[in-house]
Order: structure tokens, then sequence, then C-alpha cells
């Protein structure tokens, strides 16, 4: 499956943004999505994941009440709605498929996933 994300810009502390990722050349309701983010200098880490259905969601702790994944199967893309959104959110913003089935967890590996968009930049001003 091709991903690309986009909706990444500059915004404020206390702002918000919505990314959107759209799938093509696969089948989107039998993937697991997630977003991932990496800032400068620092590894790619979890930011959240959501199963194939859209029913269940897990947050990293850093963004868990402020940031909010979902899905629209019938349109292939996956969201990413950020709120209160703070400098140390600051990042390039990669959303991930995987064909594994969708297991819970505390966080969850970039190995995990095999297909992968370009990144969105998303800047957090103070």
């Amino acid at each position: 499956v091709q991903l690309q994300a986009f909706g990444g810009g500059l915004v404020q502390a206390g702002g918000s943004l919505r990314l959107s990722c759209d799938a093509s050349g696969g089948t989107f309701n039998l993937a697991v999505m997630a977003w991932f983010r990496q800032a400068l200098g620092k590894e790619r880490e979890f930011v959240a994941t959501i199963n194939r259905s859209g029913s269940v969601t897990r947050y990293a702790d850093s963004v868990r009440g402020r940031f909010t994944i979902s899905r629209d199967n019938a349109k292939n893309t996956v969201y990413l709605q950020m709120n209160s959104l703070q400098p140390e959110d600051t990042a390039v913003y990669y959303c991930a498929a995987s064909r594994r089935p969708f297991y819970t967890a505390s966080t969850y590996s970039a190995d995990d996933f095999a297909s992968w968009g370009q990144g969105t930049l998303v800047t957090v001003s103070s």
C-alpha cells in the first residue's frame, strides 16, 4: 500500500492541527494503521495506532488525551487530530501501515510496519 501524509504546518503552542494520510494500491481496511514521529536528531517514536475497524486505539503516554487517531475505511484515510500542541511535539510525522494482527501494548515498534508515507512536518512555536 502506498501512503501519502499531509496537513502539517506551523502552529503556536496550544493550537491544533489535523494530519491526514491517504492510502492507495492495497486493501486499506485490512491494514493496522499508525502514526510515528521523528524530531531532529532523535529516534523515530510511536505516537498512535488504530485497528482495522477503527474500534481500538492506543497512544503514547506523551500524547494521550491530546491526540486522537481515527480512520475512514470508505475514504482509505487515517487521521491524527492534534490538540494542545507543545513545542516538544515538533517533528516530522509519518503514517504507517501493517498487515500484522493488531495487538495491545504500551508502545509499538516501527519494525512492525512495512509501509510508510513520506512524512509531514509539524512545527510548534512557543
